[in-house]
């Protein structure tokens, strides 16, 4: 996938719900913990940057996407476990602010222009996907936690000749960090990382796709692009929920 049209995602990036000026904000926003205004202040600059950037073919898809998967957010649940007291502030700060409610539509409108969903993929990279999900049967064959599905990971990330610089495991969640020979591959034609992030982690997504099937959430690689090295982490399916990723509307029922 290579991505939207960059006037497409200008188009969606400037519909953002900017917050008003008024004291049913404030009161919105202190029920949020802050996050709607941290949001508009400090987040979305950076987006409006990394679009106009995108547009100028200084970045790639995949680094848009990181900072909008990396919202500052409202925490509704750890891991599986509701959390009712911030369920009940969400669905107030709705009541509150409609304009809660528009940036959780508006923030869904902009992650799906820019994931890789299936029916977004080239023919490529589909087959690329199909090869991962099935090499993903024969690599993770028995392994069934965290642990045991990131040794073979790593073990995969070595044999097609990427170091891995650092391990580390921390509150049920292992990050490996490395760096990989493909990133500067095309670069010339393709621009930089072209290759590893846009065609060759579809096989990456793969591997997502049936370790999800089995609650096993693997986060493949991140963060290259103000680095040379590249992350990617695993941990348990928690099925986490955040705002503005969830809707208040689907707290509001519970209340």
């Amino acid at each position: 996938m290579a991505g939207p049209h960059p006037d497409e995602l200008r188009s969606v990036v400037d519909r953002f719900p900017a917050p008003p000026d008024s004291g049913a904000f404030d009161r919105a926003d202190q029920l949020l913990g802050g996050t709607y205004g941290e949001i508009a202040e400090s987040w979305y600059p950076e987006l409006r940057r990394l679009a106009a950037a995108y547009a100028d073919g200084d970045v790639l898809r995949e680094a848009v996407l990181e900072h909008v998967e990396s919202v500052p957010s409202f925490r509704l649940s750890e891991g599986a476990t509701p959390l009712t007291r911030r369920r009940e502030a969400l669905a107030s700060a709705a009541e509150t602010l409609d304009a809660v409610a528009e940036v959780s539509a508006w923030y869904d409108d902009l992650w799906t222009l820019l994931a890789d969903l299936p029916d977004s993929r080239s023919r490529v990279e589909r087959l690329l996907h199909g090869f991962g999900y099935a090499a993903a049967h024969l690599l993770f064959l028995g392994a069934s936690s965290p642990p045991e599905v990131v040794r073979r990971l790593r073990w995969a990330y070595r044999t097609v000749g990427v170091r891995i610089d650092e391990t580390a495991s921390a509150d049920g969640t292992e990050r490996t960090t490395f760096t990989c020979p493909y990133r500067d591959v095309a670069a010339g034609r393709c621009g930089k990382r072209w290759v590893c992030h846009e065609k060759l982690d579809r096989v990456d997504d793969g591997y997502v796709t049936y370790l999800r099937e089995r609650g096993i959430d693997y986060q493949r690689p991140r963060g290259c692009s103000g680095s040379e090295q590249c992350y990617s982490s695993v941990a348990r399916d928690g099925s986490s929920q955040w705002w503005p990723k969830t809707p208040a509307a689907a707290v509001e029922h519970e209340r």
